[in-house]
This record gives C-alpha cells, structure tokens and sequence, in this order.
C-alpha cells in the first residue's frame, strides 16, 4: 500500500515538473503564434474572387484545416450595436470615444512622392501599395491601427491601395467592426477584402508554422492569385495586431525606397517588467546571424537590454536611429517588395527537409536572400508596440519619428552587403541553439545573383 502510494506521488511530480518546464520552454514560441495571429476563410471584399485556377501566380498551398470554408458569418447583434462608434473612430483619429495613441502630423512634404509612380505606363495605373493584416480578438486596437491604415491610404490615394485582412474566432467585436467598415471604405475607393477563417495556430495537431504561413498566404490572396492586375513595384506592407501612427507607416515605405531595399522593419518591443524589451527575438537575426540579444539556454531575457552585443556597426546605428542592414526581421510591422511574390517565386512556408525548425518570417527572408533579395533593413526610428498604452511609453522613450528625422545626417543611407553570414542561428527552442549554413535546406539551388534595380 505505501509502496502504491509513493508510486502515485512520484507520477504526480514528474508529470508537475515535466508541465513546468514545458511552460518555461515554450513560453516565448506560443506568445509568437499567439501574437502573430491570434486569426475563418470566406471573402466579404470587393477584390478579384479566388479562382479554381491560378494562372501567372503561385499556388497558394493550405492545410486542410484552413480550406475556405464557404460559409458566411453570422454578426453578433450585441456586439454589432457597438460597431458604429468604432467606425467612427477608424474614419476620423481625433474621435475622443476611445482613449488610443496619440500620434504627431507628419511632415508630409518627405512623403508626397510616395503618391507618384515612377512612370505612366499602363502596369503603373494599377494597385502600387497593398496593406495586409491577420486579426483576431484586438478590438481595442482598431481605432488606431486601422484608423493610422486609413489615413495612410487617403494620403496615398484610395486607388493605389488595397487593404487585406484576415479576421478568425473573436468575440469581442473584431469581426463586426471590420465587416462594418466596409461600406465606408468602398465609398473612399480603395479596394477591401475581408475574409475569416477558423485556422488556430495553438491547436492541438496542428503545425503551428504551416497555419502562420497559410494564413499569411491568405492575406495576401489576390496579389499572389492576380499579379498582373497590380504595379510590379508594389510594396506590401504586413502589420501585425499594434498601435501605430501614419508616419511610421510612411517612413518604413519611405525608407525602402530611399535606400532601395528590399524589406523595412520597424523595431517592435514588449514590457515585462518596467523597462522594454525587443520583442521579436525568435525571428529576427542581425548580419552576424545571430539574435539581437544574448538568450542562455535558460531561457533568461535578463541581457535583453544588450542589443547587437556582438555587432559594433548594428548597435552604433542603432543608437543613433538609422537603418542598418539585417539578415532577417519582421517586427510587428514590415514593408517589402512584391516582386518574387508576384513572379510566383516566394510566398510564405513552414520548413522544409533538412531545414531548421523557424517561423515563417525568417523562412521569408532566408528565400528573399536566396532570389537575390537581400537587402533588408530595420529602421529604428519607428517603434511599436501591442496595446495603446505601451506604445505611447516606448514613443516617450524612444521618440517619434518626427523627432529622429528632424536630425539626419549625410550618413543615412546604408552601405549595403551583398552576402548574407554563412551562418545563422537556429533556435526552435532555448535550449537547442545552433548555428547553421544560411541556405540549409536549399541545396543545391545556388542563390542567384542581385536584382537589378
């Protein structure tokens, strides 16, 4: 009986220990899906309706879970009542209803070639900006993010752009907010597609990266579906659930004309604890191939106050708020080329034999690097965070971009790389940190050269 009895005791607290430390383990991975969508699909848009086929695209490869489903969704009635007041707050930023972020007027005159295109020929007159967006449960959000998506749009001009997202499984008014919207942003002329879908990275048996990917995938439906109906300079621009202003849009569009890159990012952060902290860690990786803090195999962010320890050039230009190359980001929001997406060359993907476990924005940049796109920058002067609140504490810390442009000097612009580290890290979790060929997984295909530009 006591020999039973120790026996149940000793299960009991290897399974206990065994749950903690899969909690500590997988503590930074599952805020990453979480974050990334927290996103069932049917398109209530005005966009190009998905074809069986796919002629000059790629196709789009999705999970069964994630097949359209066909079926309409139903608004709830509580919930849409509340609606209006967030259309009202989307359509015009100085709406007081809710308390958000509080963002400066641009100094428009750096962004108003961004209105033109290069030229006049016929591919020019098509779509040239395409906003994309995986949703779910952030109605709060919404005034600021969509309403700064908005401005930028108007000021871009309605029929340059198109606005893609995709909304999954809330029940805080997400879905009715977004399906409300509409009418408005068909009067204003820019083409919307709306879809949802019932994908869940975090479900059990479900490969958490393929679900990302296919739902980034989805967003970007009718461009990847369509390409001959959009600009073939058109940038994406990929926005992750955050509080954000329109010039830190039109500053990370800005840049990756200026300094002809290929993807901008901004600098995305979190709190836990009184000080921020970098957030996209598990993506992001600086021309050493390594991340942009030191993680033990503990899985301690105690160094994350270190960026680019090991990286002078990074970290002297990121103190001083320019653009400095990286070999991946993503960071909460990003703008990059359309062009190998067009072409059908690139789109996003879990990992393949013989590659790392990693999320889907690194998988990204490793194929921009591979097609010879490879000059991606984050640009420090825009800073992000998740909620209204803590993004207005990193502004105050970290400044608007006003106050960084405002001081630039002749050393803006980057001296770019033409390789990418013959390393970078792999780290599917804390405790297994190697570092690996850039292009595993990708032999024998040998990386073209650069793009003319």
């Amino acid at each position: 009986m006591a020999n039973s009895r120790s026996l149940r005791l000793l299960f009991k607290t290897i399974v206990l220990l065994t749950a903690i430390l899969l909690l500590v383990l997988g503590f930074g991975f599952v805020r990453y899906s979480d974050r990334v969508l927290r996103t069932q699909p049917i398109s209530t848009g005005n966009l190009n309706p998905p074809p069986e086929e796919k002629p000059g695209g790629v196709h789009i490869a999705i999970s069964p879970a994630t097949v359209p489903t066909g079926l309409p969704r139903k608004a709830n009635d509580t919930l849409l009542a509340q609606s209006p007041a967030y259309i009202q707050a989307i359509l015009n930023t100085s709406d007081s209803q809710f308390a958000h972020l509080e963002c400066p007027q641009p100094n428009l005159d750096r962004y108003t070639y961004l209105r033109y295109p290069p030229d006049l020929s016929e591919a020019s007159q098509h779509p040239r900006f395409f906003f994309a967006l995986d949703l779910h449960q952030c109605v709060y959000l919404l005034p600021r993010l969509l309403g700064s998506i908005v401005e930028t749009i108007k000021f871009l001009g309605p029929k340059n752009c198109v606005l893609s997202i995709v909304e999954g499984r809330s029940n805080d008014g997400t879905f009715e907010v977004l399906d409300e919207l509409r009418p408005s942003l068909q009067a204003l002329g820019v083409k919307y597609s709306l879809q949802t879908s019932d994908i869940n990275p975090t479900a059990l048996g479900q490969d958490r990266i393929e679900a990302l990917a296919g739902l980034r995938n989805l967003a970007l439906q009718d461009l990847l579906a369509y390409p001959a109906q959009y600009d073939p300079d058109t940038t994406i621009v990929f926005l992750n659930d955050i509080a954000v202003c329109m010039e830190d849009i039109l500053e990370l569009l800005h840049q990756r004309k200026l300094q002809e890159a290929d993807q901008t990012c901004a600098m995305d952060w979190t709190y836990v604890g009184d000080n921020p902290t970098f957030y996209d860690v598990w993506i992001a990786r600086g021309m050493t191939g390594d991340t942009f803090f030191k993680i033990p195999k503990d899985g301690s962010w105690d160094s994350a106050w270190n960026l680019f320890w090991n990286d002078d050039k990074a970290r002297a230009r990121l103190t001083a708020a320019k653009p400095f190359q990286v070999f991946a980001c993503w960071n909460g929001v990003t703008s990059f080329t359309a062009k190998p997406l067009l072409d059908g060359r690139i789109k996003f993907r879990a990992r393949g034999p013989g590659e790392c476990f990693q999320g889907e924005p690194k998988l990204f940049a490793k194929d921009m690097w591979a097609k010879g796109y490879g000059r991606i920058a984050v640009v420090p002067s825009v800073n992000v965070e998740y909620s209204d609140e803590a993004t207005r504490k990193i502004k105050a810390l970290k400044g608007y971009v006003a106050r960084h442009v405002a001081n630039e000097g002749d050393d803006e612009i980057i001296e770019w790389e033409t390789k990418p580290p013959e390393k970078v890290k792999c780290m599917p979790d804390y405790q297994h940190q190697t570092f690996v060929d850039w292009d595993e997984g990708l032999r024998p295909t040998v990386p073209e050269a650069e793009n003319e530009r």
